[in-house]
């Protein structure tokens, strides 16, 4: 073994796999785990040897179907000297049947939410993992699903999923519609960077108040959404939870009307978010920039004159850290959820319980944010120790409307005068499941109709 060593130390040992061994699957298919094991097929040293087998035993574990996974290094037959058997021995789980609940906080929400789900694993002995949740919202929205995931299927080298889903999201009081939509999710394509999905989706638009504004009137009703989506993301932090070094980006390509069909939904959606830490040196200081756009507009005929769907717009603000939401312009500090942007006067009804001055936000059709936040150590061993820290921050973002011939009057020098902005400073707890901020936001700049004040917030956000 020490020479073994010191050889190692000098240089590369030239090593190949004869054969690998799986010892323990009862009820998984021997081709499942063979295909997490392909790279140790191509190794042609022990260093690689040994980093292929700290790869495969990852990538094993993260089928959620072994309760442990132990990689053995032996040699080959006498015959074939330079040769390596590697034996792997799994123990798959004891209790496929798992379930959990918690709350949370999405970066499309704009109030925490209760989650519960059951997962059933390997029901089948391919990896498949079968699983139904049911979410709440405080806001009344609320999300059924059921769906499966398989590591490999029928030969594809990329996870294949699928998910059926009844949603139903409440938004009255901010732009007197309800959404429910009956849907099919399926992930196509899914590797490190790159992800391809279908979604298919019976939507229904409608106004229980009778009190929303002419352009919400216009778009109640049903349609169909088919679409594709492309996200690319490439991500090189230290955390997503307190970014101090690194750098991400991501960028999701969407098309809608994919079907030859009057009521589908026929749009493109661009977004990009670009992220950037600096740490400073001294008390884990860092400086975290970032800026982010989107883009929404429909396709086909007249598509000019014709507005975006209403879902499909973008809207700022929520009860959210801009710091976690990497995606797309979504987060403001300060702003409440469907804060800022285009308004129209909501329906006027002679009764005195209603407000008057009550008016509908309609969205964007393009988006842009930015922000910049320092953050940095309180030199006191009890919040270090917990992860406890400062942060001070400023963050601006606008929306607008490019549909029904608006792109003819926008103008670059108005949207900007026309930002949004904010600072402030605060504390930051982080958890294993979330992270929150009790932040003083101090707005620089809103108009009439923005919902946003300066004071104190309490914000909870999870990572993208």
């Amino acid at each position: 073994m020490g020479s073994l060593l010191q050889r190692m130390q000098s240089g590369p040992v030239s090593l190949r796999v004869h054969d690998v061994i799986i010892k323990g699957n009862t009820k998984t298919k021997d081709h499942i785990i063979e295909a997490e094991t392909e790279e140790l097929k191509s190794v042609g040293s022990m260093q690689e040897l040994l980093k292929a087998s700290q790869i495969v035993n990852l990538r094993l574990q993260a089928l959620e179907v072994f309760d442990s996974v132990k990689i053995t290094l032996d040699s080959g037959p006498p015959e074939l000297p330079g040769t390596a058997n590697v034996i792997i021995e799994v123990v798959e789980t004891a209790s496929p049947l798992s379930g959990q609940i918690g709350a949370y906080t999405k970066a499309e929400a704009r109030s925490s939410t209760v989650e519960g789900s059951l997962k059933y694993k390997n029901l089948f002995g391919y990896g498949d993992v079968w699983d139904g949740s049911l979410a709440y919202g405080c806001d009344h929205s609320a999300e059924l699903s059921t769906g499966v995931f398989f590591p490999r299927f029928k030969g594809l080298v990329t996870p294949v999923t699928a998910r059926a889903y009844l949603l139903s999201q409440d938004w009255l009081k901010f732009s007197s519609y309800k959404d429910r939509s009956l849907g099919l999710s399926l992930g196509l394509f899914s590797t490190m960077h790159h992800d391809v999905s279908y979604n298919l989706a019976w939507r229904t638009l409608t106004d229980p108040s009778q009190m929303s504004s002419r352009s919400i009137r216009r778009q109640l009703g049903h349609n169909l959404l088919s679409s594709l989506k492309y996200t690319f993301k490439f991500d090189r932090r230290n955390s997503s939870m307190r970014p101090t070094r690194g750098y991400a980006f991501v960028s999701t390509t969407q098309i809608g009307g994919l079907v030859p069909d009057s009521w589908s939904l026929r749009f493109l959606r661009q977004e990009f978010d670009l992220r950037y830490a600096v740490p400073l040196g001294f008390y884990r200081a860092a400086l975290n920039f970032g800026i982010s756009g989107g883009v929404v507009f429909p396709w086909g005929n007249g598509f000019s004159s014709r507005p975006s769907s209403l879902p499909e717009r973008f809207f700022l603000g929520g009860n959210i850290s801009p710091v976690c939401t990497l995606g797309g312009p979504t987060a403001l500090w300060g702003f409440k959820t469907r804060g800022l942007g285009p308004t129209e006067p909501k329906r006027q009804v002679i009764d005195e319980n209603t407000d008057p001055s009550g008016v509908d936000f309609l969205g964007g059709d393009l988006a842009v944010t930015a922000l910049a936040d320092l953050s940095f150590d309180i030199p006191f061993r009890w919040f270090k120790e917990r992860g406890i820290h400062a942060h001070m921050f400023a963050c601006a973002g606008n929306v607008a409307q490019l549909t029904e011939n608006e792109y003819r009057k926008f103008s670059v020098q108005k949207f900007v005068e026309s930002l949004r902005s904010s600072v402030g400073v605060g504390l930051v707890v982080p958890t294993s499941l979330f992270r929150m901020e009790l932040n003083y936001c101090y707005i620089l700049k809103k108009f009439d109709h923005d919902r946003a004040k300066t004071g104190v917030w309490l914000t909870f956000s999870g990572s993208s």
